[in-house]
């Protein structure tokens, strides 16, 4: 089965930036995209940003729309998320998960349509 395994997370200051990596393992062809969610203290699961398996095609969420930037290695089947000028309301645990669905359903970023679900990584933005 497919597992991944998300790492990178930290504690930065506001304007600061993280890289996070989702390394997958098993049966990595097996999906059509890769997305990152994120679930902060008291709220449900947010959509962030995903990447098509095949294409690259990207989309993002309008919270994180240029300062966040999706991408993947396939040589090294991790995939990518490079956060830029964090603000306080990034603060959350993000996770990586695989959408077996199309491209264009799994684009709307519904976490049903995911599955797979990594362990997560604290990501905390405070001054």
């Amino acid at each position: 089965q497919l597992q991944l395994v998300e790492s990178g997370g930290g504690s930065v200051q506001p304007g600061g930036s993280l890289r996070l990596s989702c390394a997958a393992s098993g049966f990595t062809l097996d999906f059509d995209a890769i997305g990152w969610f994120r679930q902060a203290p008291g709220k449900g699961r947010e959509g962030v940003s995903c990447i098509s398996s095949t294409s690259g095609s990207t989309n993002y969420a309008d919270s994180v729309k240029g300062r966040f930037t999706i991408s993947r290695d396939n040589a090294k089947n991790t995939v990518y998320l490079q956060m830029n000028s964090l603000k306080p309301e990034d603060t959350a645990v993000y996770y990586c998960s695989a959408c077996g669905q199309s491209f264009r359903r799994c684009v709307s970023m519904y976490p049903a349509d995911f599955a797979s679900w990594g362990q997560g990584t604290q990501v905390t933005v405070s001054s």
